[in-house]
C-alpha cells in the first residue's frame, strides 16, 4: 500500500504502530572505528519499533550521526550487525535499503523543479508516468505545498525547501525515514513550527522515523523515545517524560534541560526513603535507590520542582534555607539563583506572582518533594 494512501486509512481499525511489538530496526553489538583504535560507536544495541519516532540525541562527537549513517548505508560498521525488518543490511548499498533521507542542507537539485526533485527517487523504484505524477501530487499535498510543483528550490523559503525534502523522502513509500539535523538551518519560530508539522505527518501516516539532533527541546517535543548518546554509547533510552524526570546518570541529568546537580553523601534509609547529607549537614529525603553509607552521590533536581515554603507545599518532605543571589523575570515565572547548603549554587523557577517581591540578598525558605530528588551514583 502506498504510504501516502495510509493517511486515508482508519488507523483505529488496527493496533497503534507505536504500541506494536514488531521491531523495524535492530543494532546488534555494532561498533565503528575509523583509525582502528578509537571507537566512535561502542557495542551499540538498539531496537526501533515499527511506526516509532525515535530520536538520537547527544553533543557533537557522541556517535549519533555515525550511527544514522551506518543505518542509511553511508558508513559500514567495523563489527556487529544492523537488521532491517529482520534482514541484515550492513553490506547493502543505500539504494537497496528502501530508506528515505532528509538532511540538514536538504540536498535539493537547484536545476530541477520542486516536482522533479520529488519525482527523482521514483525512477530507481520503477515508478513512471501517471503513477509517478499522482504520487508527486499526493506528496506535495501532504506537506501543504500543492501548486508549488513548477517552482525551483531557490524560489522557496527554508521551511518550504525542508518540506520538499520531506516529500521526496516519503514519495516512494520507504520502510523508514532518517533525518539528520533537518531543522538546524531554520530560525527559532520556523523550526518550532516544522517540529509540529513533521510530527503531525509521522503520526498520521504511521511512518517509522529515526531523527538525529543535538537540540534537547526538539527531541523532547517530537519523540516517542530518545536515545541519549555520549562518547559512542547510549547513556539512556527512554520516553521524554521518563528521561526528563528520572535521568539515570550525571551526564543525562546535566544534558537534558535545566537541572541542579548537587553533591551529597548517602546517610541511610528512613521510612523507606533515602537520606542524603548535604555539604553543610542538611539532610534531604529522596526516593531513589540508596548507595553505601558514606558514599558520594549527586542529587538531580529540576528548577521548577523547587518551590517557596507555603501552605500549598506543607506536605513537601524537604525544607532548607537559601540566599537569593540573582532574580530574573521571565513572564510567567521568576528564575532565582540561590546559594544553599553552604556554598552550593542552584536555580529555582517559581510562578511570577510568588516571586514578585523576592529580591537579591533575601533569605528565603525553599521546599522540594522527595519524589523530585533523584540521587545519581554514576
Amino acid at each position: 500500500m502506498n504510504t501516502l494512501t495510509l493517511e486515508r486509512r482508519r488507523l483505529d481499525d488496527e493496533p497503534s504502530p507505536r504500541t506494536a511489538a514488531e521491531t523495524m530496526v535492530a543494532f546488534e553489538h555494532v561498533q565503528k572505528t575509523y583509525d582502528g583504535r578509537t571507537l566512535v560507536v561502542e557495542d551499540l544495541n538498539l531496537s526501533v519499533r515499527r511506526g516509532e519516532f525515535l530520536t538520537m540525541l547527544g553533543p557533537s562527537g557522541s556517535g549519533k550521526t555515525t550511527t544514522l549513517m551506518m543505518l542509511g548505508g553511508f558508513e559500514q560498521p567495523t563489527s556487529g550487525h544492523i537488521l532491517l525488518e529482520g534482514q541484515a543490511v550492513e553490506l547493502l548499498p543505500p539504494e537497496r535499503r528502501d530508506i528515505g533521507f532528509v538532511f540538514q542542507n536538504y540536498a535539493l537539485f537547484p536545476h530541477m523543479t520542486v516536482a522533479e526533485n520529488i519525482r527523482f527517487p521514483l525512477r530507481y523504484h520503477g515508478v513512471r508516468g501517471a503513477e509517478a505524477k499522482r504520487r508527486v501530487e499526493e506528496a506535495l499535498s501532504m506537506v501543504k505545498l500543492a501548486g508549488f510543483g513548477e517552482r525551483r528550490p531557490t524560489q522557496l523559503s527554508g521551511g518550504q525547501q525542508q518540506r520538499v525534502a520531506l516529500a521526496r523522502a516519503m514519495v516512494f513509500n520507504p520502510k523508514l525515514i532518517l533525518m539528520d539535523e533537518p531543522l538546524g538551518a531554520l530560525d527559532k519560530q520556523l523550526r518550532e513550527h516544522m517540529q509540529v508539522e513533521i510530527r503531525r505527518i509521522q503520526q498520521r501516516l504511521g511512518i517509522t522515523m529515526v531523527y538525529v539532533t543535538h537540540d534537547q527541546s526538539e527531541a523532547l517535543t517530537m519523540s516517542d523515545r530518545i536515545a541519549v548518546f555520549h562518547e559512542g554509547r547510549i547513556q539512556q533510552l527512554s520516553d521524554p517524560v521518563t528521561l526528563y524526570d528520572r535521568p539515570e546518570n550525571r551526564f543525562v541529568a546535566g544534558f537534558i534541560g535545566d537541572n541542579n546537580t548537587l553533591s551529597c553523601e548517602f546517610a541511610g534509609v528512613e521510612n523507606g526513603l533515602c537520606v542524603v547529607r548535604m555539604p553543610d549537614g542538611t539532610r534531604l529525603l529522596t526516593t531513589s535507590p540508596p548507595g553505601q553509607a558514606g558514599s558520594n552521590l549527586t542529587i538531580s533536581l529540576r528548577p521548577e520542582r523547587l518551590g517557596l515554603d507555603s501552605p500549598d507545599r506543607k506536605n513537601a518532605e524537604n525544607r532548607f534555607a537559601a540566599e537569593v543571589l540573582d532574580r530574573t523575570f521571565l513572564g510567567d515565572r521568576v528564575r532565582l539563583t540561590l546559594q544553599a547548603f553552604g556554598s552550593e549554587r542552584l536555580v529555582a523557577a517559581v510562578p511570577a506572582p510568588e516571586g514578585a517581591e523576592i529580591m537579591p540578598g533575601s533569605r528565603i525558605a525553599m521546599t522540594c518533594f522527595a519524589a523530585d530528588c533523584r540521587t545519581l551514583t554514576r
